[in-house]
């Protein structure tokens, strides 16, 4: 077998349609597109949900929801997953390098998942009432972020 010697399987390609070709080819005269009206003229069409000048369906159902375009920036993380970490200092970057949040995420915050151990200093990342009240209890305190 050869590259220059192949071809399509038998049926696999059918001509181009080429309407307004006469009668005998069954798309002579009106070319498919039937008598009279805005679709059977050139250039006739309307943008997609236009209903003949009917209130659309879209704009017809109320609004509803909220999408937060900042959802993706804001991580989480479980409080046994510090353990992980040698302990210490924690902030966004350690996070980041240790794979347990996001290379994009701009905010983190802990909550309660698990138990902790060791003591940490969290450095500008938030932490839900429960996650605050056992690093507390561990030894650990918080910080605000530092200053850039």
């Amino acid at each position: 077998m050869e590259l220059n010697n192949i071809k399509p399987g038998e049926g696999a390609k059918r001509p181009r349609r080429r309407v307004g070709r006469g009668i005998g080819s069954g798309l002579g005269k009106t070319a498919g597109r039937g008598h009279k009206g805005q679709k059977s003229r050139s250039g006739g069409f309307h943008k997609v949900g236009f209903e003949g000048g009917q209130m659309p369906l879209q704009r017809r159902l109320p609004k509803r929801g909220f999408v937060s375009m900042t959802k993706a920036d804001a991580a989480q993380v479980r409080l046994a997953d510090l353990m992980r970490l040698e302990g210490g200092q924690v902030d966004l970057l350690t996070l980041k390098q240790a794979g347990l949040i996001p290379m994009h995420a701009l905010s983190a915050k802990v909550f309660l998942k698990g138990e902790v151990h060791r003591a940490f200093t969290l450095v500008g990342v938030a932490a839900t009432a429960g996650a605050k009240a056992a690093i507390l209890a561990a030894g650990g305190n918080f910080s605000e972020a530092p200053a850039e």
